[in-house]
């Protein structure tokens, strides 16, 4: 991996990609260098406006560029299942980046009534990989990865109250919905060995990027003094959002991935090149895994 950089996607002509949460920040980088490789490539965001002005930009940054913007809303299972509808029985999906997501934000909840940060970083996507598998399925060589956060360490999921009703702690609630994404493609690559498919179910995770994520709950509650703080952090200290995406670049498309790898920056998990990243021991805790997936399935309504 040393040095590896977007030079080193390998030719994506021929294939197709859904890239979740594309209109900005790590999302639009990884679909923009994607299509910029020659993969068709799906932007599916939650807002039209933002998503349809993303097509654009990226259109003019990759002249000739395979692209569409399809409405998504993670937090709407309805929409989720509109979105994967709209995908043809015949059409092959080889990458699917569950890249979409929220970060300590205020307490909310989705359309479905689940806490906001678990529902959409994690249960959204479930959902939406589930959907989308016999896609996967029916394509040689397709992949899934998801990106996850080297904030999981603050918090093991818990199982009895994974919708935060006892009590909710806006960064808790983050540490235990990326501990669910990992934790998500550790069953996910178990299962498909054991039915012997070739899909590769990867993690990855953007170390400190500059994007809009921190900003969103503070935003939100108006504080603008830490949203000021927030933004020169990202200014100063944290690498680009185009090296933030390489993580999940690599994880999607590198000859030889492993199943459920965890990818970050090589630097102290903070910034650099794609490297094998360290990851909480119970983020491959078998037990753990069936049982989230098994509340998840009971949750969403969607069976693999």
């Amino acid at each position: 991996m040393t040095g590896w950089n977007a030079s080193d996607i390998p030719d994506q002509s021929g294939r197709t990609a859904v890239v979740t949460g594309a209109n900005s920040g790590i999302g639009y980088i990884t679909a923009r260098e994607l299509a910029r490789k020659g993969a068709h490539v799906v932007l599916a965001c939650r807002s039209e406006e933002r998503g349809t002005a993303a097509l654009d930009r990226l259109c003019s940054e990759v002249p000739g560029a395979q692209a569409e913007f399809e409405q998504l809303d993670l937090g709407d299972l309805s929409s989720v299942r509109k979105f994967a509808g709209a995908r043809g029985s015949g059409e092959r999906l080889d990458l699917l980046i569950n890249n979409a997501g929220v970060m300590a934000l205020p307490l909310g909840r989705t359309a479905d009534g689940f806490e906001t940060q678990f529902g959409v970083n994690h249960l959204g996507h479930f959902a939406l990989t589930g959907l989308l598998l016999p896609r996967l399925l029916d394509t040689p060589g397709a992949r899934v990865v998801s990106v996850s956060s080297m904030f999981h360490v603050l918090s093991d999921i818990d199982i009895a109250d994974l919708n935060s009703e006892r009590r909710y702690r806006r960064w808790i609630a983050y540490g235990r919905s990326k501990t669910a994404n990992l934790l998500f493609i550790h069953e996910l690559a178990r299962k498909l060995a054991a039915r012997g498919s070739d899909v590769v179910a990867a993690s990855a995770h953007p170390g400190y990027a500059s994007t809009n994520l921190a900003t969103q709950g503070v935003r939100m509650e108006g504080r603008k003094a830490v949203e000021q703080v927030v933004e020169l952090g990202n200014r100063v200290i944290a690498q680009p959002a185009e090296a933030g995406a390489l993580p999940t670049l690599y994880a999607a498309t590198a000859p030889g991935v492993r199943a459920d790898s965890f990818t970050g920056p090589s630097l102290m998990m903070w910034r650099g090149a794609p490297a094998k990243s360290w990851r909480a021991g119970r983020t491959l805790d078998d037990v753990a895994g069936e049982r989230l997936w098994a509340a998840s399935e009971q949750l969403t309504g969607v069976t693999f």
